[in-house]
């Protein structure tokens, strides 16, 4: 792997990950998306829900091969304007209510509002001390009062994480949203890859939208698409000190590739056997039932759709110190690629069970 690989996958995931998108509000960072894919693609287009549709023509195309990533993420929603000055809110996806007592956000009102997110302090705390803050107990202080606040916010207006990527030792970056936004980067790899090397098959390189509140961008997209094959690229859980030997796959030894009954087998082998032939690194990651992925909405589509599922290894998921190994982004967007040239012209002949 090159240094040059690794610094332009880097560039734009330090940049998708400064930028905001919440699940429904994707339209924020969506022409930073629209804008990189339009350097490989031969045409990009968006969708009336937000998706975005990146087309890698293929050089004998009998099929169509969709990739599928998503951009939004999890977020918050002001829900009540206090008349002492605070905000209340509520959540937008799987946001763990622990992690957020005394986050720096950002309100995106009538314009961007910075405020802390507190509560009471444990001095004056009589009981239950040791147990974490209910969201219900928290509070937004932007600074103002309670008139100040209603001319540039109102109730409805999303709140995200001010946090900025930054690096970390051996290779590692942290930052926000790198769920899914690595996926994001892993397409952008592939279609790189793409450009140099000869792919039979047509590859439509799907950003999606609303992955977090329900695969909703997924859905829609594989429904208009109806690929013949289809890969998602998601994030999963990576070892870290608490987890016990629950979680196995760890950063920097490759994405994980999945199995089980929400992925073909014989998308799985070819992905297994691509990999290998590249001498790229990969884990295998067992799921026995819901993936909780695109690739859940994405097998069911229409008559159905030969899925898998590409991970990369992610500590401190949904969190604002997502923690990942660049080079596993890298080398996902490798093997989509080389899986991608390893496809042979008649895709009905092996696809069968």
């Amino acid at each position: 792997m090159t240094d040059k690989r690794l610094n332009q996958a880097k560039s734009f995931l330090m940049a998708l990950s400064e930028h905001h998108g919440v699940s429904g509000y994707e339209s924020i960072i969506s022409p930073i998306v629209v804008q990189e894919f339009k350097s490989y693609a031969e045409d990009v287009q968006t969708d009336r829900l937000g998706n975005i549709y990146a087309v890698k023509k293929g050089e004998n195309p009998h099929h169509k091969i969709m990739l599928a990533a998503h951009m939004d993420e999890i977020g918050l929603m002001v829900k009540k304007i206090d008349s002492r000055g605070f905000l209340r809110f509520t959540t937008i996806g799987g946001v763990d209510q622990r992690t957020l007592l005394s986050q720096e956000v950002i309100i995106h009102g009538r314009e961007q509002v910075l405020g802390i997110i507190g509560s009471m302090p444990p001095h004056l705390v009589l009981e239950d001390g040791d147990k974490a803050v209910k969201i219900e107990d928290m509070g937004i202080d932007v600074g103002l009062s309670f008139t100040e606040i209603q001319k540039i916010i109102q109730v409805g207006d999303i709140i995200t994480m001010r946090r900025e990527p930054y690096d970390l030792l051996g290779g590692l970056m942290a930052g926000k949203s790198l769920d899914d936004r690595a996926g994001v980067v892993a397409l952008q790899v592939c279609f790189r890859e793409l450009q140099r090397i000869h792919h039979a098959h047509d590859v439509i390189a799907v950003v999606t939208t609303q992955e977090e509140v329900g695969l909703r961008g997924a859905i829609t997209s594989a429904y208009n698409l109806n690929p013949d094959l289809a890969i998602a690229i998601d994030v999963t859980h990576a070892v870290t000190p608490d987890t016990k030997g629950q979680v196995n796959i760890e950063l920097g030894k490759g994405p994980t590739i999945a199995l089980g009954p929400n992925f073909h087998p014989v998308v799985y082998r070819l992905m297994v056997e691509a990999a290998q032939d590249a001498h790229l690194t990969y884990q295998i990651e067992p799921i026995p039932a819901h993936s909780g992925t695109d690739a859940w909405a994405i097998q069911v589509t229409h008559a159905g759709v030969p899925t898998g599922l590409l991970s990369i290894p992610l500590r401190y998921m949904h969190t604002s110190v997502e923690t990942l190994d660049l080079k596993d982004v890298v080398h996902a967007g490798m093997m989509l690629a080389h899986f991608i040239a390893s496809l042979p012209e008649d895709l009905e002949e092996i696809l069968c069970y």
